[in-house]
């Protein structure tokens, strides 16, 4: 072989060997691209497990070759714990678990809420209990998950039925426990959302002493870390836009409803039918007059040290623009 044929070998050599490099890392970067996950912290209520019932996020984000993780969590406070120390991306929760996580210090924004659903949380006690009235709670116990949506719902009857926090005995329990509270006549009253509200309502006939209704707005929000927010503003924007197709066929299609929501949250049709037809669907962006509910809702909770120190909501909103459509 000629000096000039083994040049020419050794030139198609290193070529092949640039050609397979390319290739390999290509590969890895398609294997990276496909291993991004969108995880979502969910509970047993609200349109996010229709969603996951449902399985249309999932098929939409497989185009960009993302996956979906979905995780459990017992009650908001939880989930935003777990936004907070970067187990979740995305979730949602009632109006208090995000005043008490932004107090903590949390890097959370807020992305989307659904409207007011006031009868999906309640203030509810034992079907033969003596108590008829909100001012009949002073000196009682009453249990409830610290943080939830319903410690708000709990402020804002004792304060309509004239009532200092200090006059009722809270104690602070996750649903499930809280349940077992009840049921052994433990304590005397139990405020609870849906649909462990239903739940109370169909299996143990708990009577309802008062309701969200007049008392407060009991908004579902969606919640997004900060740096996941403004580093995937589209996916965060794909989660949005499929969960108000989910709201929009979930309204029209409450049989359908009841049957998926029965099978992610294995309670009884008759239970979830009952909290579903107290859900509000249609998906918001934020507004500045939700932010100053939620401002009320903070400003309670400092006025009574319930969190360390006083918030400005406002500073977990993330710019609509961040959201728009590119």
């Amino acid at each position: 072989m000629s000096i000039d044929q083994k040049r020419a070998a050794r030139r198609h050599t290193l070529g092949l060997l640039f050609a397979a490099g390319v290739m390999a890392a290509g590969g890895a970067q398609a294997q990276s691209v496909a291993k991004q996950v969108v995880r979502i912290g969910y509970q047993k209520y609200g349109t996010l497990t229709l969603l996951k019932g449902r399985g249309t996020l999932e098929q939409r984000l497989a185009s960009r070759n993302v996956t979906v993780k979905w995780t459990e969590f017992p009650a908001g406070p939880q989930l935003l714990e777990g936004l907070n120390v970067g187990s979740v991306d995305f979730g949602t929760v009632g109006e208090a678990p995000p005043i008490f996580a932004q107090a903590a210090g949390a890097n959370l924004v807020y992305v989307g809420n659904e409207p007011p659903s006031p009868g999906s949380e309640a203030i509810v006690v034992p079907k033969d209990s003596r108590l008829r009235s909100l001012a009949d709670l002073k000196g009682k116990k009453v249990v409830l998950n610290k943080g939830s949506n319903v410690h708000y719902l709990l402020v804002k009857a004792l304060e309509k039925a004239g009532l200092g926090y200090k006059d009722i005995d809270v104690v602070y329990l996750p649903p499930a426990d809280a349940r077992a509270a009840f049921e052994r006549g433990s304590v005397d009253a139990w405020a609870i959302w849906d649909p462990f509200l239903a739940a109370a309502e169909k299996q143990l006939n708990a009577r309802v002493l008062a309701d969200g209704q007049g008392l407060v707005a009991n908004h579902q929000f969606y919640l997004a870390s900060r740096p996941y927010a403004e580093k995937n503003s589209d996916i965060v924007r794909i989660v949005l836009e499929e969960i108000a197709k989910v709201d929009e066929w979930g309204a029209k299609n409450p049989k359908e409803v009841a049957r998926i929501l029965s099978a992610q949250t294995g309670l009884e049709v008759d239970v979830v039918a009952l909290a579903a037809s107290r859900y509000s669907y249609c998906v918001k962006p934020i507004t500045s007059e939700v932010l100053e509910q939620q401002q009320k809702v903070a400003d309670a909770f400092s006025n009574l040290k319930l969190i360390p120190k006083p918030i400005v909501v406002k500073d977990a909103q993330l710019p609509a623009k961040q959201l728009a459509a590119q």
